[in-house]
């Protein structure tokens, strides 16, 4: 298999829909194994039979989970730690828009769901998979983020919160890694027709971004996980 990726092997997470869905088959395009994460079952055999009638390389490994469960994060790592020994790329694509609302009108469950998958979710992967990252020659450990994160306004609280904790994350985790071979990037691709995007702007025209497999949108998970990306700590827009 030739690609960008020959012969990564890539954790995506939110691999069932939307980027998650289309970097997925992005990595496969470009020769990555990859290991796909989402809820829903079936979605993920539809991403399996997609990449396998496109002809890149024999599918992907399917792991139906709920990432808010974090004791599972711990379990997928030592799956994946005895049957590759170590991962190359870790993609966390997955998240969620929480509740666009006054902040005195939050419910709190819904701060609670969205702080989890949006910032907690990613120290439970960095601490779980930092081992297998290092293990690699070139481990690059990607996470999705949105402008709302960098320049937050009303109403966007929850989810302007959780990007700015994960920004603060990512970017002391890439100070932690020196001058090891890992390297880790954040990610803001921009607007896209996803269901995150119809959810904030029920009203906005159908076809006012691009779909989430535009070239211009994976490539920069693509480009971030290649073996000679040398940039740590950096912020990838499109």
């Amino acid at each position: 298999m030739t690609g960008r990726l020959a012969g990564r092997v890539a954790l995506v997470t939110g691999a069932s829909r939307g980027i998650g869905r289309a970097v997925a088959e992005r990595y496969a395009a470009e020769g990555a194994h990859v290991i796909a994460l989402a809820r829903t079952t079936g979605a993920l055999e539809e991403l399996d039979d997609t990449v396998k009638a496109a002809g890149h390389g024999e599918g992907v490994t399917l792991v139906p989970v709920d990432l808010s469960e974090l004791d599972k994060i711990d379990m997928i790592a030592a799956s994946i730690h005895q049957r590759f020994g170590h991962i190359d790329v870790l993609a966390s694509i997955a998240g969620q828009l929480g509740q666009l609302s006054p902040v005195a009108h939050i419910a709190p469950k819904t701060w609670t769901q969205t702080m989890t998958l949006d910032l907690t979710v990613n120290f439970h992967l960095i601490r779980a998979f930092d081992p297998l990252l290092r293990r690699s020659v070139s481990g690059r450990a990607l996470f999705t983020t949105c402008a709302r994160g960098r320049a937050p306004k009303a109403y966007w609280a929850v989810h302007a919160a959780a990007k700015a904790g994960l920004q603060a994350l990512v970017e002391s985790y890439a100070d932690e890694l020196g001058k090891t071979e890992v390297k880790a990037t954040l990610i803001d691709p921009g607007p896209a027709a996803t269901r995150l995007r119809r959810q904030a702007f029920p009203g906005e025209a159908v076809d006012a971004h691009p779909p989430p497999e535009d070239p211009a949108i994976t490539d920069l998970y693509v480009r971030a996980a290649e073996p000679g990306w040398s940039e740590n700590g950096t912020l990838l827009t499109r």
